[in-house]
């Protein structure tokens, strides 16, 4: 059930991340869940795990990595 739910909280913050990035029309909902799974993990490493908590994430510092993340991947790759 811990997998689930980590995938569950991973999608909604891919997906927040998307919405702030006005990225989240081209994203789907499995590219989504490894947004927010990968950008929590770097949020955490850069900015520690401060503020509340959703199955072990840091929602603001997680928010802000998958931010990161789907920035850098959309240069890369140059969607707009």
């Amino acid at each position: 059930m811990g997998l689930i739910w980590s995938l569950i909280v991973g999608g909604i913050i891919g997906a927040v991340a998307g919405a702030i990035t006005n990225k989240g029309s081209s994203m789907g909902w499995i590219a989504n869940i490894i947004a927010g799974l990968i950008g929590s993990s770097i949020g955490q490493s850069i900015l520690g795990s401060w503020g509340p908590s959703l199955a072990g994430m840091a929602l603001v510092p997680s928010i802000a990595g998958a931010v990161i993340l789907v920035a850098v991947v959309s240069l890369l790759t140059g969607r707009k």
